[in-house]
């Protein structure tokens, strides 16, 4: 496994130290945890954003509605 070295503040390195109080093993165990986290937030965020923009261009785009409805004709609802 790769290392990488960076620098906390005061408080974060004590949120570290308590790591067994959270059911971690050890600190490198604790930090990969939170970017996991980490990254999967941000990758659902952007997939929100990315919803969000495909729902406004569908509501403001009339060409776009009618290609959608005409490709969804026959579908099971």
């Amino acid at each position: 496994m790769q290392q990488a070295k960076f620098s906390c503040k005061e408080n974060q390195v004590e949120f570290l130290n308590n790591y067994k109080n959270y059911g971690f093993k050890d600190k490198s165990a604790m930090v990969r945890e939170a970017l996991n986290r980490l990254r999967e937030e941000l990758e659902s965020q952007k997939l929100k954003e990315s919803a969000d923009l495909y729902a406004e261009t569908y509501v403001e785009d009339s060409e776009l509605k009618v290609l959608t409805d005409s490709a969804a004709q026959g579908w099971p609802e």
